[in-house]
């Protein structure tokens, strides 16, 4: 029997983090945080960048933009754009599996 070793963060949506916190667990500079806002990827509370706060789905996100741009060597734009249509994919599989349901 093989074992092998998960690790893995548990997000709280009631727990918010800052943008050091983000930029931590991702592993990368502020301004590359700065731009998944601007590219309209996270959406922070607070209006300036040293009271932004981050909810817990915002870290998965970064994470999921941090692998699509190291491993498939995309853009920005290009990122936002792959999370989006994921996003619409995941709506709609949950939308049919209600249409099912009934």
């Amino acid at each position: 029997m093989t074992r092998r070793a998960v690790t893995g963060i548990l997000l709280d949506e009631q727990v918010y983090y800052s943008l050091k916190d983000v930029c931590h667990v991702c592993g990368c500079q502020t301004e590359w945080v700065v731009a998944l806002v601007e590219q309209g990827v996270l959406h922070p509370t607070g209006s300036a960048r040293h009271v932004w706060q981050f909810p817990g789905s915002s870290l998965h996100t970064a994470m999921k933009a941090r692998r699509l741009q190291q491993d498939l060597d995309l853009n920005l734009p290009s990122v936002a754009l792959v999370l989006d249509l994921l996003q619409e994919i995941e709506s709609l599989r949950a939308r049919l599996d209600t249409d099912l349901r009934r």
